[in-house]
């Protein structure tokens, strides 16, 4: 059975994902997004960036074994000959070994070996003793991530093990180059023993064809192409994970308590979560069960039927919604609607940067706007808008009198609605509230991913309706914005009940 990089990374971050690769009905995988594929071409400029650079500053040119894509074992071999070589840098290596089941304790295995396929980004000579001759090679991974994530230190691993294998020598370092940090040592005398039982848990998965339980895990679905199957799995057992709060480490906590089921999870006592949860935490995730089985809008236990929540209103609002750009550090959108009441109007106004160099110019042009209705409460529904408008005052030099009250206006919708409420729903997100309350986006598979690749497109190719497409988008998180903010002041003016049935 072979295991290449690839489907150990996708095991290290869902093993179903791993494990539907191999045995999944093909004809439910979803062709890769654009903004996947965004991220792809952006991690190759990201490499290409690093290694010009490298050798801008000294470093030896990387040679690239010559073998076709796919075919690992001429790249194994044109690996090889590089390193027998003596070749200073090694750019795509292919590196294997074969090792035995009964190796990582799977005793009962019904094939004689295991192949290992790695193929780190950079292999770099350095002194020492190998079968090649008094050198020895070290791996490189260079990555488009900030930050050392667990996986990429045990792949860096993965890497090293089965470079000891075909070099004959164990390497003393293993190096990440990661975006804005730059070089990271692995420690790998910390990770190669748990590489071990990744392994072997892995290849345990793949013998047993051991099918894993669904897990929802927002920021990894959304981006895999098995996303719809799963979900639809997970919706049709109720599962715990759709909860908003349930993280893979509280969904093991709540199994130790035998709390598997929306039910048992309903009507668990909030005590009982503790001290792995706190004890908002704790009665905030089993509101939320309660709220789901129950189909029914809770008020919050802090809430009592004379309370007065502060949503302000006013005859003239603001709904803010901005699109941004983050491997570009640029926000290229500042979306306003204005709603005045007393003259019955509605506008939009597109704060559009159509070139990156633009923003500080739509930045002084939001100013002008927001301050043309200084009385306006201004509601968003994150706390990126106010972020961004604190890092865009430092970056233009705006002084703090004139963003003070701009900030003072602002009400961050989203934490408004989960202090005052729970909802019978599998998160919070805008859209998925939104849609919920019947409002409808334009363009349904419309994102702020998909917005972001229609701008970049837009920066390619010059065409004026990827422009059009953002605009409706934006559009209409800004009254989407609206819409949720109009039906929670409603909501909580009913100060007569506690609990409410889903809104037609």
């Amino acid at each position: 059975m072979l295991l290449t990089v690839e489907r150990l990374l996708s095991y290290l971050r869902c093993p179903r994902r791993t494990f539907l690769d191999i045995y999944g009905d093909r004809t439910l995988k979803a062709p890769p997004s654009d903004f996947l594929l965004k991220l792809q071409q952006e991690r190759l400029v990201h490499e290409n960036f690093v290694l010009t650079e490298q050798i801008s500053q000294g470093a030896t040119p990387h040679i690239k074994p010559d073998y076709q894509k796919g075919d690992w074992q001429t790249g194994v071999k044109a690996t090889v000959a590089l390193m027998q070589q003596g070749v200073e840098r090694i750019y795509q290596g292919v590196l294997s070994t074969t090792i035995e089941p009964s190796t990582l304790g799977l005793n009962e295995s019904p094939l004689e070996e295991l192949t290992l396929l790695s193929s780190p980004d950079l292999l770099i000579k350095q002194p020492g003793k190998s079968y090649f001759g008094d050198w020895v090679y070290i791996p490189i991974d260079i990555h488009l991530g900030k930050r050392p994530k667990q996986e990429y230190q045990i792949i860096a691993a993965y890497h090293t093990q089965n470079l000891a294998a075909v070099q004959g020598a164990w390497s003393e370092e293993a190096w990440l180059i990661l975006r804005e940090r730059g070089s990271y040592q692995v420690d790998l005398w910390r990770w190669l023993p748990e590489l071990q039982i990744h392994l072997k848990e892995c290849f345990q998965m793949l013998l047993e064809k051991q099918e894993p339980e669904v897990f929802i895990s927002r920021q990894q679905c959304s981006i895999c192409p098995w996303q719809i199957g799963c979900h639809e799995l997970a919706t049709s057992q109720q599962h715990l994970s759709l909860l908003p709060g349930v993280t893979p480490k509280r969904y093991e906590h709540l199994k130790t308590l035998r709390l598997t089921s929306l039910e048992s999870l309903a009507d668990a006592n909030p005590v009982y979560l503790e001290p792995e949860m706190d004890a908002e935490l704790a009665q905030q995730i089993v509101r939320q069960a309660q709220a789901v089985l129950t189909n029914q809008v809770l008020l919050v236990p802090s809430l009592s039927n004379s309370t007065k929540v502060n949503i302000p209103t006013a005859d003239i609002e603001i709904y803010f919604d901005i699109e941004a750009e983050p491997s570009l550090n640029l926000d290229y959108l500042l979306g306003i609607l204005v709603v005045d009441k007393i003259a019955q109007t509605e506008k939009f106004y597109p704060v559009l940067a159509e070139k990156p160099e633009d923003q500080q110019l739509i930045w002084q042009q939001f100013l002008d706007l927001i301050e043309a209705y200084p009385n306006a409460p201004i509601f968003h529904y994150s706390p990126y808008e106010t972020d961004t408008i604190k890092r865009l005052a430092k970056l233009y030099k705006t002084p703090y009198q004139q963003i003070e009250p701009v900030l003072s206006r602002c009400v961050d919708l989203h934490q408004e609605l989960i202090d005052t409420v729970t909802l019978p729903l599998h998160g919070y997100s805008l859209k998925l509230i939104a849609n919920w309350l019947g409002f409808n986006w334009r363009d349904p598979l419309a994102s702020g991913s998909q917005s972001i690749c229609w701008y970049d497109e837009w920066l390619q190719k010059g065409d004026r309706t990827l422009l059009d497409l953002i605009l409706r988008y934006n559009e209409d998180d800004c009254r989407a914005t609206r819409h949720v903010k109009d039906w929670l002041v409603e909501f909580l003016q009913d100060t007569s009940q506690d609990v409410v049935d889903k809104p037609e």
